[in-house]
């Protein structure tokens, strides 16, 4: 899975995207790659991106998929980097985390930056620390103004 991610990541950063996540399920036959840019990702960025990895992945790997699907991450994109918590600071986000921490292992808040391998969450009024190792799953969480 690794060698796969780190294949994908450098292809899709040669056509000018960071790769958000990447998901393989129904027992291998779907393959889910999310991808982003700073001006936004169109459906011409997700087709350019899937007939290039397509391509790719016949000759580069030998990986047996039924279906290739390529996206934007959406307005609630998965946070799995630093630089991903750095780039949304000051957004509102969700975390859970693997290790409680205070009896809790779900917070929202507001992304404060980070500190070395730490993620700072604003929450309440309170500002909380979390190791990124910490961190089962973080999303950002849109607040929808009526």
């Amino acid at each position: 899975m690794e060698k796969l991610e780190t294949l994908i990541e450098k292809t899709i950063q040669q056509l000018g995207y960071e790769l958000v996540d990447l998901e393989i399920s129904n027992r291998g036959k779907l393959l889910r790659v999310y991808i982003d840019k700073p001006d936004s990702v169109t459906i011409d960025d997700c087709t350019l991106v899937s007939n290039h990895l397509g391509h790719v992945l016949t000759v580069e790997q030998d990986l047996d998929y039924d279906r290739l699907e390529v996206s934007s991450p959406g307005m609630d994109r998965v946070l799995k980097k630093l630089a991903d918590f750095e780039r949304f600071k000051g957004e509102r986000a969700s975390v859970k985390l693997r290790m409680p921490l205070d009896a809790r292992k779900n917070f929202l808040g507001t992304i404060d930056g980070t500190e070395k391998d730490t993620v700072l969450l604003l929450c309440e009024g309170e500002l909380y620390r979390f190791a990124l190792s910490n961190i089962d799953k973080a999303r950002l969480s849109p607040e929808f103004k009526r």
